[in-house]
């Protein structure tokens, strides 16, 4: 007798532990589900499936939410900043939206804990992968969008992505096009780039990448690729140069790594260094513009109906 209870007192003790930590993650993302099946299936990592189809995991889910979180943050950007125009509307999108960023929400909210995971991806540190955490924080997006329409989607991306909004975690222009148009605006040419040394194991190289423009001293950078080589080196002369728009937290970009193990970056192509290189000194200049917004966007209520029962299907 004793055999057969103890493995049924082993499988509902798990599964009463796993309806309250469903509850605590509705908690903290200030949501209730009507349907728990939707919230299941977006935390199911396809590990986690055994002869099932991939269906039933949270991919679908993450399409579906990787598409309406990218509605709902342009409707608050939108919303927001309306003198902003449509290059600054993007760039804000682009960061609030990437990868790292869904992490970071997920982080936040303490997703990692509810993801169901196969054994094996559970032992290799799956619920702390950047792009696990990130595919399931939009399948979450989705999910809730399914469950509770356009409304409670908008309600809960508000609360998790507000703050990042109002103050972005990274400058929203990347040093070498900060520097190119601090360039032009001065009359010089587009700044040249120049790879000093590479050094460190194949696997692991380190670039020294050196930046010039006529009559300014060159500026050298470090990076753990070409581009973020780059990246530290037109900061490098920014900073020098007393422009701070670019420069501010670009060390601070992180990096994850994907499903397959493989380095996953931001956009930038790798985490730069802080040992970013200053070999001269010159006089300082800056200038920016803001322009009116123009255009519009929908709250998305419209398209809601059809999305849904597409995503069902």
């Amino acid at each position: 007798m004793v055999g057969p209870v103890e493995p049924a007192f082993h499988d509902r003790e798990m599964s009463r532990r796993t309806a309250t930590g469903r509850r605590e993650l509705e908690t903290r993302i200030g949501y209730e589900f009507a349907d728990k099946a939707s919230l299941e299936r977006a935390l199911t990592h396809i590990s986690a499936l055994s002869g099932k189809s991939r269906a039933s995991s949270y991919q679908r889910l993450e399409f579906l939410g990787d598409h309406v979180l990218g509605l709902i943050v342009s409707d608050m950007l939108f919303r927001a900043f309306p003198k902003a125009d449509e290059g600054e509307l993007s760039r804000r999108l682009a960061d609030l939206v990437r990868k790292e960023a869904c992490a970071d929400v997920a982080r936040d909210i303490d997703l990692g804990v509810a993801i169901r995971l196969g054994a094996s991806e559970a032992n290799a540190g799956g619920r702390q992968r950047m792009a696990i955490l990130a595919d399931v924080c939009e399948a979450l997006v989705g999910a809730v969008f399914l469950d509770g329409g356009y409304a409670a989607a908008a309600g809960m991306v508000e609360r998790l992505w507000g703050e990042r909004m109002r103050t972005p975690a990274r400058p929203l222009r990347d040093p070498k096009t900060v520097l190119q148009e601090w360039a032009q605006a001065r009359g010089l040419p587009t700044p040249s780039y120049r790879e000093v040394s590479r050094t460190g194991p194949h696997h692991d190289p380190e670039f020294l990448v050196a930046v010039n423009l006529p009559e300014l001293t060159p500026a050298e950078g470090l990076g753990r690729s070409k581009r973020a080589a780059e990246q530290a080196a037109a900061a490098a002369m920014l900073s020098r140069e007393g422009v701070q728009e670019g420069v501010q937290g670009i060390a601070s970009q992180e990096t994850g790594k994907d499903e397959s193990g493989g380095d996953e970056s931001g956009k930038e192509g790798g985490m730069l260094d802080t040992s970013i290189r200053d070999t001269g000194s010159r006089n300082t200049g800056d200038g920016s513009a803001v322009d009116d917004a123009k255009g519009g966007i929908s709250d998305g209520s419209g398209l809601e109906d059809g999305i849904k029962a597409e995503a069902a299907g």
